[in-house]
C-alpha cells in the first residue's frame, strides 16, 4: 500500500516564517518603546525661552567651592535638603576643599560635620573612599567624563550628570524627582525611567538652552510645578502646557524674578 503523500511547506526554503532569523522557534524582540513629546519644536523653544526671561542666569543650590566640593556636596545631597547639606558643608568645605585635605580629615571627623545630614554614616564613608579614588585614579582631580565619574563610590547617573553640567558646563540633563514628574505630567519627555526622561529631553530641548535647562527645569517644578499641587497660576507656561491637571489657560506675567533660596528634598541616585 502506498502512503500518503506528506504535505509540502507552504512557506519557501529560502524564505523562513515571520520573526525566525534562524528558522528557530524564539519569538522576534521587542522593539524598544521611544517615548515622544507631547510639544512641537517650536512649543520647546518657547517654553525655554520664557524659563531664560524668568530666569536668566539660575544657580544651583548647593554652595560649593570648586568641582569635588560640588561632587561631594551632591553626594551629600541624596535624600537631604539643599538647605541642611549647605549648613554641614560651610564649615567643612573651610578645612576640606580638596581629595588630599578630605583624606586626612578622616572618616570620623568627616562624620562630625556632617552629623545632621541623612544617612551621614554611609555618605562618610564614600566621601573618604571617592577621596582615595580621586587621588590615586585621577591625579586628585575630578575628571569631566560620566563613565569614570559614574565608578567613584556614591556617585550614580544623576550625581555625575550634575557635576559635569555645573563644574565643567556640559549639556548633561540630571534627573531628580522634579524633572522626572514635569517630564511625565505635561508630556514634555514621558519616561518609565529617569534615563529615559533623561534621553527624552535631551533630545527635544534647543541647544541654545541646554546649559541651563536642569536648573529651570529643577526650580519650575520645585516652586511652581509642584509634586501635591501645582501652581498654575503663577506658570509662564500656562497657555502651553498639556498637563490634564492644570487648573488655568493664562499665564503669569513674563519677568524676571530674584532667586529663591529655600531648597526641598532631592530624590537618590
Amino acid at each position: 500500500m502506498t502512503s500518503p503523500k506528506s504535505k509540502k511547506s507552504s512557506t519557501p526554503k529560502n524564505e523562513l516564517p515571520p520573526g525566525r532569523r534562524d528558522g528557530s522557534n524564539a519569538k522576534p524582540r521587542p522593539r524598544p518603546v521611544r517615548s515622544y513629546s507631547l510639544y512641537s519644536p517650536a512649543e520647546v523653544h518657547e517654553i525655554f525661552r520664557r524659563f531664560s526671561v524668568q530666569r536668566p542666569e539660575p544657580k544651583g543650590e548647593l554652595e560649593h567651592v570648586n568641582a569635588f566640593t560640588l561632587l561631594v556636596a551632591v553626594v551629600l545631597s541624596a535624600q537631604a535638603t539643599d538647605a541642611g547639606v549647605n549648613k554641614a558643608t560651610r564649615a567643612l568645605f573651610k578645612v576640606a576643599d580638596t581629595p588630599q585635605k578630605m583624606l586626612a580629615l578622616g572618616e570620623a571627623k568627616l562624620g562630625d560635620y556632617i552629623r545632621t545630614i541623612g544617612l551621614w554614616r554611609n555618605k562618610a564613608k564614600n566621601v573618604i573612599a571617592l577621596s582615595e579614588a580621586l587621588i590615586r585614579d585621577h591625579g586628585g582631580e575630578v575628571p569631566d567624563d560620566r563613565d569614570r565619574l559614574v565608578q567613584l563610590p556614591g556617585v550614580g547617573r544623576k550625581t555625575a550628570n550634575v557635576v559635569l553640567n555645573m563644574a565643567f558646563g556640559q549639556h548633561t540633563m540630571a534627573v531628580d524627582t522634579h524633572i522626572f514628574r514635569i517630564g511625565n505630567r505635561l508630556g514634555l519627555a514621558p519616561g518609565k525611567t529617569p534615563e529615559q526622561v533623561e534621553q527624552g529631553l535631551l533630545r527635544i530641548i534647543p541647544d541654545e538652552y541646554m546649559h541651563h535647562a536642569h536648573h529651570w527645569l529643577i526650580l519650575h517644578g520645585r516652586y511652581i510645578c509642584k509634586a501635591r499641587k501645582p501652581d498654575c497660576p503663577a506658570c509662564v507656561i500656562a497657555d502651553i502646557c498639556k498637563a490634564e491637571e492644570k487648573t488655568t489657560d493664562v499665564p503669569a506675567p513674563l519677568v524676571e524674578i530674584a532667586p529663591l533660596g529655600t531648597a526641598e528634598a532631592v530624590e537618590s541616585d
